[in-house]
């Protein structure tokens, strides 16, 4: 399993899950938060879509859930984002593909 990127908002997209629900959502959150020393500084939540905003190396990132789309990550300006922003979507996806999709290939001998 890989992730997916995508430009439909305008900007580069990473698509974590498209069909990924409310538990692989807050797993992917605590990875950001643990694997890469992110806070998030808004949260807004509705009944059908979270967006968490946080800052990967000064760019300014959303995680988005929605139970339409899946969950993913962009920038937060979206049609407005900078080339630097987007590269930064995918460098935050090269990193995080990794922890999440080898996380049961480990091994514990």
């Amino acid at each position: 399993m890989s992730l997916t990127l995508r430009t439909t908002l305008g900007c580069t997209e990473v698509v974590i899950a498209d069909d990924g629900g409310l538990k692989q959502f807050y797993h992917v959150a605590d990875v950001l938060s643990q694997d890469f020393n992110i806070r998030f500084s808004h949260k807004e939540d509705d009944f059908d879509a979270i967006d968490w905003e946080f800052r990967f190396k000064g760019h300014n990132l959303t995680l988005h859930y929605s139970i339409y789309n899946g969950i993913s990550i962009f920038p937060t300006k979206t049609r407005d984002a900078l080339n630097k922003d987007n590269k930064a979507v995918v460098e935050l996806a090269n990193g995080l593909e990794g922890r999440l999709f080898n996380e049961g290939r480990r091994n514990i001998a």
